[in-house]
């Protein structure tokens, strides 16, 4: 039977701790007791755990052996800002498909209002994706960065393969931009993928010409027209198959 996974909220070298709502669920839910075992992630490692103590307000686990865990996907997914009840069921998914690093972006055609509102709704995305990795069994938790202005998000990405999900592209599709990319890293080193994501009504002409200024190849995800946190999701899945 797999074993339930936490991620810690506090921790040493030898013991992690829940709190807040995940010991409270832990206690009155689950009725956790002392010496069930689960695993739990903790400084960025997965072990198996041993409940030392348990209340309401807080869960100790003792740290057994490290365990083997998946990396995250190599994939820092820029996401325009759009409507928030889409934008977290997108991020909801794009954690659960393993994205690394998720920068919400300040787009021209962000509507105002969620524009000013964005940075108000950070920590409930970060608690989101953490709920999301725990729920999905994931080692880390992926970053969620403040929202930002995209001339400023361009700068902040350091991945070799940079992909700009357009619209106008007919031809160049993202699975094979992703095979042709891969032919140029060598065996030994790792292919990181930057993706990005535009709002509803898309990028404006001058976005798509600073992405072609920082290196960013258009593509495409075939000729229907989807919703961003659709193609979010198209697109990671994408990734997750090839990379």
């Amino acid at each position: 039977m797999t074993r339930r996974r936490w991620i810690a909220d506090t921790f040493t070298d030898t013991t992690a701790s829940l709190t807040g709502d995940q010991a409270a669920h832990l206690a009155r839910v689950l009725r956790a007791e002392p010496g069930q075992i689960f695993d739990v992630v903790a400084n960025g490692f997965l072990h198996r755990a041993e409940i030392t103590s348990v209340s309401d307000s807080e869960v100790v686990f003792t740290l057994h052996e490290e365990l083997e865990a998946d990396a995250a996907l190599p994939v820092h997914l820029l996401l325009a800002v759009f409507k928030f009840d889409h934008m977290e069921w997108g991020i909801e998914k794009a954690t659960e498909l393993g994205a690394e690093r998720i920068t919400p972006v300040l787009a021209r055609r962000t509507e105002k209002h969620l524009s000013q509102a964005a940075a108000k709704r950070v920590e409930r995305w970060r608690r989101i994706v953490r709920e999301a990795a725990q729920q999905s069994r994931r080692s880390d938790v992926p970053t969620v960065d403040d929202p930002q202005t995209l001339k400023a998000a361009l700068q902040s990405v350091s991945a070799e393969t940079k992909l700009l999900l357009a619209e106008t592209e007919q031809e160049n599709t993202i699975a094979a931009a992703l095979q042709q990319a891969s032919q140029q890293v060598s065996e030994s080193a790792s292919q990181s993928v930057a993706l990005a994501v535009g709002p509803e009504g898309g990028w404006t002409a001058e976005e798509m010409q600073l992405f072609t200024e920082h290196g960013w190849k258009h593509v495409t995800l075939g000729p229907r027209i989807l919703r961003a946190e659709t193609a979010a999701i198209a697109g990671l899945a994408i990734c997750s198959a090839l990379l």
